[in-house]
């Protein structure tokens, strides 16, 4: 049995058979930041696994005032695994409740989640979603950063860098040219070792990887896949996969990024995520329509394209999420579809003979994202593009970059900024609400929080390259 099927009972036996010294408690905050706390493993009973652990919810970015600040956090069995890089340790993800009630808490991000797998149970549409990932990341050699009242920059190092060719490169490799990094191989691939412990790790602790592989930028840009799972698990799964780039990173002397846009000029990091729902053993996709898509694969894509600038405030959540997302640089800018077209924001990749398991890809999201708030809102947009049968319009097949100015016209992008993208949310958000999976409360407290902790403190701060436009003004 692989550690993420345990039950309580089996997850105190193993940790008797590998001695572990250490439970790894860990949960994900409102914005999508793993944290946790540890207790020895002789404090762990099975009665913890419904009754929990205390901490103070109110030093959590977006939760508990100092008033009320203590929470449970509640072990879940079947996330647990060995840590590789701690000592003698396991790791378990957690639900958060509340300490007096005993109740879910709201703002919970994986609570979220699965409120929004249970509402497209109980609608009738399907019995379960399956959601798979392309995650994007980058690995420099070292990254310095700093911004002060009187400075402000940002310092990147890669041996992959193609800005690095003037430069003897480390290991006998060459630098990567501009945006040609994709499927480069060793040496010029300076991350294959790196990425095939990561995919090693993870299937070690019962994550199916499908790939992984170099990108396209240069500058050390990477891809790894994660299998088909629910929203809840894919978003467990990807939390694990961040824990383990950065860790396998720092192990390498390097360090590694989400961030979707650390590069001037070239490619930035998107996180793809391919969509289908399944009834039973039948995927519900799979049809005569556009692409080989059914009738609902089509109402479930104009749920998604009509709720995207909304979507798009969690899916793309910070104000670099917007620098990604410009023309030239294969972002998906268009909130279009397309079969096998990746210029466009909804791609239908070819079946590879396997019609059946006809998918959607949402191209749009980035690796900032908190994965529980933007698998949960784009479960609710497909949900609601099929109760109310949204079309999604007419396919985009043509290079959505080269369009003549005359073919542009009527197609709607993506928003400009994160700032667009919230006041998208505040004006469409009862799709999410349904089945009180995002709160109001919610909606609310993340718009409130975006603006204060990200636009405001962006917008206050000269930006250095403001001193090369307008220095001598």
């Amino acid at each position: 049995m692989s550690e993420n099927q345990m039950s309580p009972r089996e997850v105190l036996a193993l940790c008797r058979q590998r001695e572990i010294q250490a439970i790894d408690l860990r949960f994900t905050d409102f914005c999508g930041s793993m944290r946790h706390f540890t207790i020895p493993a002789v404090q762990l009973t099975e009665d913890h696994f419904d009754h929990g652990f205390a901490f103070d919810g109110s030093s959590m970015r977006g939760w508990q005032a100092i008033h009320e600040s203590d929470m449970l956090v509640v072990p879940e069995s079947q996330t647990c695994f060995v840590d590789p890089f701690m000592k003698s340790t396991l790791a378990m993800l957690c639900n958060v409740r509340d300490p007096v009630s005993h109740q879910t808490y709201p703002r919970d991000p994986r609570n979220i989640a699965r409120k929004a797998e249970a509402c497209l149970q109980a609608s009738g549409i399907a019995d379960r979603a399956l959601f798979s990932l392309e995650s994007q990341f980058f690995v420099f050699n070292n990254v310095r950063f700093d911004q002060r009242e009187h400075h402000g920059y940002y310092h990147i190092d890669s041996d992959e860098g193609q800005w690095n060719r003037g430069s003897a490169v480390s290991g006998g490799g060459n630098s990567i040219r501009h945006r040609e990094g994709y499927l480069a191989l060793p040496p010029i691939d300076s991350n294959q070792d790196l990425r095939t412990e990561i995919m090693m790790l993870l299937q070690e602790s019962g994550i199916i990887t499908d790939d992984h592989h170099h990108e396209v930028a240069s500058g050390g840009q990477c891809e790894l896949s994660l299998a088909a799972d629910s929203p809840v698990a894919i978003s467990d799964n990807l939390q694990r996969l961040k824990y383990l780039v950065r860790n396998v990173a720092h192990r390498h002397g390097r360090t590694a990024t989400f961030m979707p846009k650390p590069l001037c000029d070239d490619n930035g990091s998107g996180l793809h995520i391919g969509l289908t729902l399944c009834q039973g053993e039948d995927y519900l996709f799979c049809g005569s329509g556009y692409g080989g898509l059914s009738e609902t694969a089509l109402f479930a894509m104009g749920g998604i394209l009509k709720h995207a600038p909304a979507l798009l405030a969690f899916c793309c959540p910070t104000t670099n999420s917007y620098r990604r997302l410009t023309p030239g640089f294969d972002a998906p800018v268009n909130l279009s579809y397309s079969y096998r077209n990746r210029s466009a924001a909804i791609r239908i990749p070819a079946s590879f003979g396997d019609d059946s398991r006809r998918r959607l890809e949402f191209r749009c999201p980035d690796g900032a994202c908190n994965p529980y708030l933007g698998t949960a809102a784009i479960l609710m947009a497909m949900i609601d593009g099929i109760q109310n049968r949204i079309s999604p319009g007419k396919p985009q097949d043509k290079d959505l970059y080269d369009l003549e100015p005359e073919e542009r016209l009527g197609l709607e992008c993506t928003p400009a900024s994160l700032d667009v993208a919230l006041h998208a949310l505040e004006q469409d958000h009862e799709f999410l609400t349904r089945d009180d999976v995002f709160t109001p409360d919610v909606i609310e407290h993340w718009i409130g929080h975006k603006r204060e902790a990200d636009i405001q403190e962006i917008r206050r701060r000269p930006h250095p390259y403001e001193f090369a436009l307008y220095y001598d003004c």
